[in-house]
C-alpha cells in the first residue's frame, strides 16, 4: 500500500484510491498498470474507486451486486477490469471530448443505465443551478413593477421577457438569492419563481476526410403563393456562407445582438440546419416528390453568441422569438436536467394552438428525463443505431416518443464533418415532419400522428 508521501511525491503520474487501512485500487494511467488490494467490496464501490481513479463516467446495470475480493500487481487496464468485474461484461467506448464511458452488464450494454456518481467529485450534468439568480414570473395583470420589486430585495434585473411578464434576477451572492426566494414564494403577484440553470453547450463536430461530395439537399420553394412551413432552430448560431443551407434560412434572430460566429469552423447551429434539411429530403423521397420545391424555410435563433453555454431564461427567450414569428415547428437540439415553469408554460401553450415541438432527449444511457424534451406537448428524440436499437449512448427514458440516427455526415466552407448525438436524431426527426407537412398541406395534429409512426420507438 502506498504511504501519503509516496503519494504526494508521484502525484503527477498516479492516483490513488485508498478506501480503507488495508485496501486499495491504485490505476496508473501514464504506465498502463493498475493494482489492486481489494476485500470484500460491493460492486458499486468498486465502480466509484475506477471512476474516481480515471475520470471516466460509469454506468452499471440497476440492482447489480456482487462483492469484489481480488489481489493483483501490474495489470493492463483491460485484464483489470476482467478481474475487478469478474461475472459482468463491460464495454469501454472512447470520447474524442470527453471523458470516456465504462458501462458494465450482465447481458446488454443498453442495460446499464445507472451512473455512477463518485462523492467529492463533480458529476457531467447537462444544467447546474447559477446559484445568484433567479427567474421570476409575475401574474396577468399584477400591478407590481419589476424594478421597484428588484430594489426592495436587493437585486439587479439582468434580462427582460415583458411579453411574458417574466425577468432575470440577479444577487450579490447566494444566500441573498435564497432569502429572495423565500419572499417571493409568499408575494401575490407572482405567478412563479424558479432559479436560473446553465445548459451545457451541444456537441461537438469533428473534421472527415471524404472523396465523396456533399449530398444533393431539396431545393425551396420560394414563390410568393407558398403556404411556408417555417422551423424554428433554437441553437448555437447558423453561418449562412460556405454552407448548403442558405437558401432556407430567414433572417436570423440573435439574443447577443450582432454577434458573429466563427469562421474558421462550423458551428453546431448550422450542422442542424443542414440535418434538418437532410429530412425534409427524406420525407420528399419517402414520398415519392424527390426532386419537388418545398415550401420550407428555417428562423436560426442564437440562444449562446460566444458562450459555451445558455440558460433557461435564454432558452424561454428563444421559444418567444419563436412563436413570435409564428413557428410551426420548433428544434430544440439541447438538453438539461431540471424543468422550468416558465418554460413549460410557453411550450403549453404553444402547443395547443399546434406548434410541433421536438427535443434532445440527451447522450446518457439512462432513463432519467430531460428537458424540455420530457415537457408535456414535446416530442422527446433519442438516437439510434445501425441496428435499429437504442444507441448505446442515448437515453432510453419512458418520456421519449422517437428514435431516428444519431449521426450525420455535415458540410462547411468545402469540408465536411461528423457529428453525433441525440441532437442529430431530433434534426433528422424535425426536417422529416417539416418535410410531410409542407408537401400536401398537413395539419399539425396528422403531422404529429404520422412523425410518430415514422420514428417510433423499437418494441422491447
Amino acid at each position: 500500500m502506498r504511504t501519503c508521501a509516496a503519494c504526494l511525491l508521484a502525484v503527477c503520474l498516479v492516483t490513488a484510491a485508498v478506501l480503507d487501512a488495508a485496501d486499495s485500487l491504485v490505476w496508473s494511467t501514464d504506465r498502463g498498470e493498475v493494482d489492486a488490494h481489494i476485500e470484500s467490496w460491493p460492486l458499486p464501490r468498486v465502480l466509484e474507486a475506477i471512476s474516481s481513479e480515471t475520470g471516466w463516467q460509469i454506468y452499471v446495470e440497476p440492482d447489480a451486486h456482487h462483492t469484489v475480493s481480488v489481489r493483483f500487481k501490474k495489470l493492463k487496464p483491460r485484464e483489470a477490469l476482467d478481474r475487478l468485474l469478474a461475472g459482468y461484461n463491460f464495454a469501454l467506448l472512447p470520447q474524442v471530448s470527453g471523458p470516456a464511458k465504462l458501462f458494465v452488464y450482465r447481458n446488454s450494454v443498453n442495460d446499464a443505465t445507472e451512473l455512477i456518481h463518485v462523492t467529492g467529485k463533480a458529476d457531467h450534468r447537462r444544467s447546474r443551478p447559477i446559484p445568484t439568480e433567479l427567474i421570476v414570473a409575475l401574474k396577468h395583470g399584477s400591478e407590481a413593477g419589476v424594478d421597484a420589486l428588484a430594489r426592495r430585495l436587493g437585486a439587479t434585473v439582468v434580462a427582460r421577457l415583458d411579453a411574458a411578464g417574466a425577468y432575470r434576477l440577479r444577487f450579490g451572492d447566494e444566500a441573498a438569492a435564497r432569502g429572495a426566494r423565500a419572499k417571493l414564494e409568499h408575494e401575490s403577484d407572482v405567478a412563479s419563481v424558479e432559479t436560473n440553470f446553465s445548459i451545457a453547450p451541444p456537441g461537438n463536430l469533428e473534421p472527415l476526410a471524404m472523396s465523396s461530395g456533399p449530398p444533393a439537399l431539396p431545393q425551396p420553394d420560394v414563390s410568393p403563393s407558398a403556404d411556408r412551413v417555417v422551423v424554428a432552430l433554437i441553437d448555437t448560431a447558423v453561418q449562412p456562407q460556405g454552407t448548403l443551407v442558405k437558401d432556407f434560412l430567414q433572417p436570423g434572430i440573435s439574443l447577443f445582438g450582432d454577434y458573429q460566429p466563427p469562421a474558421d469552423r462550423m458551428t453546431h447551429g448550422t450542422a442542424m440546419a443542414e440535418t434538418l434539411l437532410d429530412g425534409v429530403g427524406r420525407a420528399l423521397q419517402e414520398r415519392g416528390d424527390a426532386g419537388a420545391k418545398v415550401p420550407v424555410s428555417i428562423l436560426p435563433i442564437d440562444i449562446y453568441g460566444g458562450d459555451e453555454s445558455t440558460t433557461t431564461f435564454d432558452l424561454a427567450r428563444g421559444l418567444y422569438e419563436a412563436l413570435n414569428r409564428h413557428a410551426n415547428i420548433v428544434n430544440l437540439s439541447l438538453a438539461g436536467d431540471h424543468d422550468s415553469p416558465l418554460v413549460t408554460d410557453l411550450i403549453r401553450e404553444a402547443a395547443a394552438r399546434g406548434v410541433l415541438f421536438f427535443a434532445a432527449a440527451g447522450n446518457l444511457p439512462v432513463t432519467s428525463p430531460t428537458y424540455p424534451a420530457a415537457d408535456p406537448g414535446v416530442i422527446a428524440v433519442t438516437a439510434g443505431d445501425a441496428r435499429g436499437d437504442i444507441a448505446s449512448y442515448a437515453n432510453r427514458g419512458s418520456f421519449v416518443d422517437a428514435m431516428a440516427p444519431g449521426i450525420n455526415v455535415v458540410h462547411f466552407d468545402q469540408n465536411a464533418w461528423l457529428g453525433t448525438g441525440t441532437s442529430f436524431s431530433t434534426s433528422w426527426v424535425s426536417g422529416w415532419a417539416a418535410g410531410f407537412m409542407a408537401t400536401a398541406g398537413h395539419s399539425a395534429s396528422s403531422t404529429r400522428a404520422e412523425t410518430l409512426q415514422r420514428w417510433r420507438m423499437p418494441t422491447q
